[in-house]
């Protein structure tokens, strides 16, 4: 069977964000593949290592994503392809949904594209049901476990987390999906793994190479701005025993009218 997961190289979760002249920037820190799409990762490699078949590795952005991709290859993916193309600039969640299903539909006979829950910069985490949608594929979002897959009878199943528990999803292949944590850990990129990635050659895929136009967002960002700073002030509340100081809260609170 053949795989596709698509990853992302996003600012390490440790990095502050600020907004200069109306746009966010993380300054200076390190660019890391999307914690949540190792477990995408993860995962692919799983099935494959339970079913046969490759896992083939797709980043969206600059050149600097290729280390996503060599990450990803380092994991035991084994290709990986970036798209890039200055005229994708500013897609919106619904234009990176067209551009990623054109790339799935160019790598062809995919039996499951998979996502991770979301990316931790821009936190929508729609991406897999928009990819799904255009594909005309179903979609399991949020997955937790995948309890069965038949690739001769194009089937799967898995369970999905839910607020409430655990909802228990069939579907037909192909599919897409997103992955949670829940799934398990993902592996440690071995050494040669490792090598292996740093000397691979990632080619790149234009909008030409795609056949498509770039697609027109529909949502964007004309500013962007930090919320007002707000003065806040700490004051210990003492007293002689526990009552004397609820009481002396008890007041403040009313006096604040928090209640």
């Amino acid at each position: 069977m053949k795989i596709i997961v698509f990853v992302k190289q996003v600012p390490d979760s440790a990095a502050s964000v600020a907004v200069e002249d109306g746009k966010v920037t993380w300054g200076d820190a390190p660019l890391v593949i999307n914690p949540w799409d190792e477990y995408a990762v993860e995962a692919a490699l799983a099935l494959t290592e339970a079913h046969g078949g490759d896992v083939v590795a797709i980043s969206m952005g600059s050149e600097d994503a290729k280390e996503a991709l060599k990450h990803s290859l380092a994991m035991g993916c084994a290709e990986a392809i970036l798209i890039n193309d200055p005229a994708f600039a500013g897609a919106d969640s619904a234009a990176a949904a067209r551009i990623l299903a054109a790339a799935a539909q160019k790598v062809g006979d995919a039996d499951l594209v998979i996502f991770g829950k979301q990316a931790i910069d821009s936190d929508t985490g729609v991406s897999a049901a928009m990819t799904a949608r255009v594909l005309g594929w179903p979609a399991i979002t949020l997955v937790a476990a995948i309890d069965a897959l038949d690739a001769d009878a194009k089937t799967i199943q898995a369970q999905r987390a839910m607020e409430e528990g655990r909802q228990v999803v069939s579907s037909k292949l192909p599919a897409v999906l997103s992955i949670v944590k829940d799934y398990g850990e993902p592996r440690y990129p071995s050494f040669m793994g490792i090598r292996k990635a740093s000397k691979a050659e990632i080619p790149m895929w234009s909008a030409a190479d795609l056949g498509i136009t770039a697609p027109e967002a529909v949502v964007s960002w004309p500013e962007i701005m930090s919320p007002p700073a707000r003065e806040i002030a700490n004051e210990i509340i003492e007293g002689g025993s526990p009552e004397e100081i609820a009481a002396t809260l008890a007041d403040k609170i009313m006096a604040e009218k928090v209640l």
